[in-house]
């Protein structure tokens, strides 16, 4: 008697599991093309990028290589288009062999590059954050206080592992321009930091014992 019941409640399981596959045919048949049209799609699309990462590694690789005086034009174009496509890990390398070659010497026109990578580029956000210190470093020399503190700002009122680096850099833009009460109130941001770099907290307590005692 109970194997009986046992068929018999199978077979109804079975037959609703029938009609069910019947009735929502149509839609089963949906969703599974669009699953499967999904997992193409993303397949696709992660092998365009990685294609497209392999060409701009390639790009950059071919046009550092082989630059020379003569080929200056051309390397600067080239590392240009490289900075406006956005490539997290090839358009900062570029700005910094522009930088470091100096192949553009329009320092407004440096300025709009680290932009680029700094606002459209999709970048973790410390090294976001150390872009912004690089742009900081590139302008010091000649930025006016209110320029360089504008763009110090995202890192001095952040968390970041850049901010005492930050501090520091605003404490000796004011050390060398003999504002030294200013210099020493960012000095002193560094020292009582919880979470600041032990090498940069180490210089700022002897740039204050040594020349900021009175």
């Amino acid at each position: 008697m109970d194997e009986d019941v046992s068929i018999i409640n199978s077979n109804t399981r079975n037959e609703k599991i029938r009609n069910f596959l019947v009735e929502n045919k149509k839609k089963l048949i949906s969703v599974i093309l669009i699953l499967v049209i999904f997992l193409g799609s993303a397949y696709s699309f992660d092998k365009y990028k990685t294609n497209q990462k392999k060409k701009i590694s390639n790009k950059f690789n071919l046009i550092t290589l082989t630059h020379s005086e003569n080929t200056k034009d051309r390397t600067v174009k080239s590392l240009v288009e490289i900075i406006n496509k956005q490539d997290p890990t090839y358009s900062p390398l570029s700005l910094y062999f522009i930088i470091d070659n100096k192949l553009i010497i329009d320092q407004d026109e440096i300025n709009s590059l680290f932009d680029v990578i700094i606002e459209k580029t999709s970048l973790d956000e410390e090294i976001k954050n150390l872009i912004i210190y690089k742009k900081a470093l590139f302008n010091a020399d000649q930025a006016q206080e209110g320029d360089l503190l504008n763009i110090l700002n995202p890192l001095i009122n952040s968390k970041s592992v850049w901010k005492s680096h930050a501090l520091y850099l605003m404490a000796e833009y004011f050390y060398a321009k003999d504002q030294k009460q200013k210099s020493k109130e960012f000095f002193n941001q560094i020292i009582s930091l919880e979470i600041s770099n032990s090498d940069i907290k180490l210089q700022a307590e002897k740039r204050l014992n040594r020349d900021l005692s009175e």
